[in-house]
């Protein structure tokens, strides 16, 4: 039988392990990828290895989630990361160049490479057949210094698509489609790999909506084979000579399978506040709306603005929607402009603002209170645009659009015009002149810090035994959104754990902090359900955590990047063997692991006693031998400065 493609990109990266599912495995890493909210913590760290330049084919740091410039913070960390880039040997997209994931997939993606990204939606360059991976910066950063990236094998879900996509749906639905069928844990621990007749009728454009969401399922990645759109696409980019054919094998092995017929497919929409919450357009039609927003990571291309742009040409947004247009890069607001879309845009209405994240990360454009927004964005999760609250809604372009006009949620397929489908020009403008190139090896450069930039935290190994209280029991499928959250309130406060700590579990208890703090920032635990941590890879949502005391998660389950950073940050993971004891801890319990140490060396079951109680549980850790050590040194870092 053959093999399938993710299995051969993993194979051609080997360097440690075997290919076998569910045990560890070492790959290269080609190309890294950060943006400004992650990005700080990974220089700080290059900064902590003390690393002279980056060991990668390429590296490069984007600022595209914190541009809204309330004081000094967000600006001081743009210089800082512009220093870091061109001290550490990296590429830096400078702030208003656009979104990091469809910039890197115009000018830096590569068909049969691998990308490590310090952001969950690095995924997205699947697109283009690279084996692209979101994982927490301190991952990112060993891969920058000449590290392998170790991963669990993971299974591979093959999705086969026939036909083509009707009027009025496009790759948006495609995706809520995966995610209505399969769920927000539906892809853990598996990459899903796209294959079959209907991916032809897919650009590539099209494939990033669908692997960039990839992460909302949980996956490790999303693959699609590189074949005649993914050379149109780079010969569109003036990048055709970096690209070669790449698919899977006839008669690949896939450990689950799938199909979808997408002619069959209908608008749909994800309700609040789940990814995973979807319904047909048609089930929520006539709801009143206050916003209707288009951009993000997940919906980037020239296609999708114009699209929107045609749909509202000589009409106006109902008087009471905030119509909001957000480029997800300068190229793609250039060739708005230079084609005349932009111009259909302002004239409908729309709220034009600069390319790069935005609202979709919390950083403005918050919806009033109560109101439902329309959003092309990958995430819904609580609190997660700037309103307490929130009724977020994520849809197609064609949607959003449809129901600005209308003031309502709105079916496009009824919309009284025809479907206008946009045929990209076979030359587009290209501008690079925001990407500043690293200099030449050996070039003296200061890191530029300004006084909210502080050293990371040092942490200790761990003890013989941990004691101590039940500080917060949360339920399932809580986000790291809702664990460290984003926003123009915390964003500014990225390079700052000390500070940004305050804000922990904020969304959850408004007490914990200074529950935390009273209890002296000593060991204390966190009780979950499952799928603990879905969401951003953000790595505050355990580091800020570890600096208050938290030295384990007892849970049901958990997500993989979160599950990753935590442990390398030296907090112990750990699942229950029996699910039904989750639910008899309560928070304020106080808890023991008496040799814990030894216990995870050991391997198997680790006992935890609840002196409250006077019962016992057993857990297990899924850590590998190189984790154990790693968490036995207090964490990641630790090992790595020990080492280099």
């Amino acid at each position: 039988m053959g093999s399938n493609l993710a299995r051969k990109l993993i194979e051609s990266h080997l360097v440690e392990g075997s290919m076998d599912v569910g045990q560890e495995v070492g790959i290269r890493i080609d190309q890294t990828l950060c943006q400004d909210a992650t990005g700080t913590l990974v220089m700080l760290e290059l900064e902590a290895m003390g690393l002279e330049s980056v060991r990668t084919e390429v590296s490069v740091q984007y600022v595209d989630h914190s541009l809204l410039q309330v004081d000094f913070r967000s600006p001081d960390d743009h210089l800082f990361l512009r220093s870091a880039a061109q001290r550490f040997g990296v590429w830096f997209s400078r702030p208003g160049n656009g979104v990091s994931h469809p910039v890197h997939m115009e000018r830096f993606g590569v068909p049969g490479k691998t990308l490590l990204g310090s952001d969950s939606h690095s995924s997205a360059a699947g697109s283009l057949g690279m084996l692209a991976i979101g994982a927490g910066g301190l991952d990112v950063a060993v891969a920058m210094a000449g590290e392998p990236y170790y991963l669990v094998m993971p299974e591979v879900m093959g999705v086969w698509l026939t036909g083509e996509l009707p009027d009025w749906v496009s790759a948006k639905d495609v995706i809520l489609e995966m995610l209505r069928r399969h769920g927000v844990a539906g892809g853990r621990g598996k990459i899903v790999e796209y294959s079959g007749p209907g991916v032809a009728a897919l650009s590539a454009m099209d494939r990033h909506v669908i692997a960039n969401m990839g992460a909302e399922l949980g996956a490790t990645g999303s693959v699609f084979p590189s074949d005649d759109e993914t050379r149109k696409f780079l010969r569109s980019q003036r990048r055709e000579d970096a690209w070669v054919p790449l698919s899977a094998d006839d008669g690949a092995e896939y450990e689950e399978r799938d199909e979808i017929d997408l002619s069959a497919l209908e608008p749909l929409v994800a309700l609040p506040t789940s990814p995973g919450n979807v319904v047909p357009v048609r089930d929520v039609a006539g709801k009143e709306i206050y916003q209707a927003y288009v951009g993000s990571s997940s919906n980037p291309a020239l296609r999708d603005f114009a699209t929107v742009a045609m749909i509202v040409d000589g009409r106006q947004a109902h008087d009471r929607v905030s119509f909001d247009i957000n480029p997800a890069s300068r190229q793609v607001l250039e060739n708005l402009a230079a084609l005349g879309y932009l111009e259909k845009l302002i004239h409908a209405g729309a709220r034009i603002h600069q390319a790069g994240c935005n609202g979709c990360i919390g950083m403005g454009q918050a919806p009033a209170t109560g109101k439902i927004s329309l959003r092309t964005v990958p995430r819904n999760f609580p609190g997660r645009s700037g309103t307490k609250g929130d009724q977020v809604h994520l849809v197609s372009p064609e949607t959003a659009a449809v129901s600005a006009l209308t003031g309502v949620i709105t079916d496009p397929r009824t919309h009284d015009a025809p479907y206008p489908r946009f045929v990209e020009p076979e030359e587009i403008r290209i501008n690079t002149d925001m990407l500043l190139e690293p200099p030449p090896p050996g070039t003296p450069v200061e890191l530029e810090k300004g006084p909210n930039i502080k050293a990371l935290p040092s942490f200790d190994a761990l003890p013989e035994a941990l004691e101590g209280p039940v500080l917060l029991k949360v339920g399932e499928d809580v986000s790291t959104d809702e664990i460290m959250p984003a926003g123009a309130r915390v964003l500014p406060y990225r390079s700052n754990i000390m500070e940004i700590s305050r804000f922990v579990f904020g969304q959850v208890d408004e007490t914990f902090y200074s529950r935390a703090v009273d209890h002296g920032r000593t060991p204390f635990f966190v009780i979950a359900d499952g799928n603990y941590g879905q969401g951003s890879s953000r790595e505050h949502a355990a580091l800020a955590p570890r600096y208050l005391g938290l030295r384990a998660v007892l849970a049901r389950s958990f997500a993989r990047i979160h599950w990753k950073n935590l442990a390398n940050f030296g907090i112990l993971p750990l699942t229950f063997l029996n699910e039904e004891d989750c639910a008899r801890i309560e928070q304020g319990d106080q808890l023991v692991l008496p040799g814990i140490r030894e216990a995870i060396e050991a391997g198997g079951a680790v006992v935890v006693r609840n002196a409250t109680r006077n019962e016992i549980y057993e857990l297990e850790h899924a850590l590998s031998s190189r984790q154990v050590e790693m968490v036995l040194a207090g964490g990641l870092l630790n090992v790595v400065k020990a080492g280099l």
